[in-house]
């Protein structure tokens, strides 16, 4: 026969399997929705890079066949970067054009799936790309 246990003991396994199970979850979310939100980020940052080179081929042509210089025509730059932005489905982006660089800026809000539950519903992304334009290669391939 096995000795009556104590009753001081009843339930305390009870209370840290509730603490480890939601440290668990806790670690599981950070793990999944940090892995949504820097998807969300590089993607954003993709996006963004291509808006600014498509802008970056807006050149100003009658500075390149009269001095031959390369420079941007920055109305149609940044006209060609917001058409990207909009047959792409992301109209709602910052788009500046310089006569020397295009900068599109995309802010994205990522839904998060597991810490939901402790209060973080989103998080927002910012990501910017520039591009300018260049004439023939300018540096090495490798």
């Amino acid at each position: 026969m096995t000795p009556p246990r104590s009753r001081r003991d009843a339930g305390s396994i009870t209370a840290f399997a509730m603490v480890m199970t939601a440290a668990l979850v806790m670690c599981i979310g950070l793990v999944l929705d940090g892995g949504l939100v820097l998807a969300a980020r590089i993607r954003a940052l993709g996006q963004a890079q291509e808006a600014a080179r498509a802008g970056a081929q807006a050149i100003d042509l009658t500075a390149y066949r009269q001095r031959g210089i390369v420079i941007l025509d920055p109305a149609r730059a940044a006209d060609a970067a917001r058409a990207y932005l909009t047959a792409a489905g992301l109209g709602d982006g910052q788009v500046q054009a310089t006569g020397h660089e295009v900068t599109v800026t995309l802010t994205r809000t990522q839904h998060l799936q597991i810490l939901r539950i402790v209060g973080l519903g989103s998080i927002t992304v910012h990501a910017t790309g520039r591009a300018r334009p260049a004439h023939g290669i300018t540096r090495e391939l490798r």
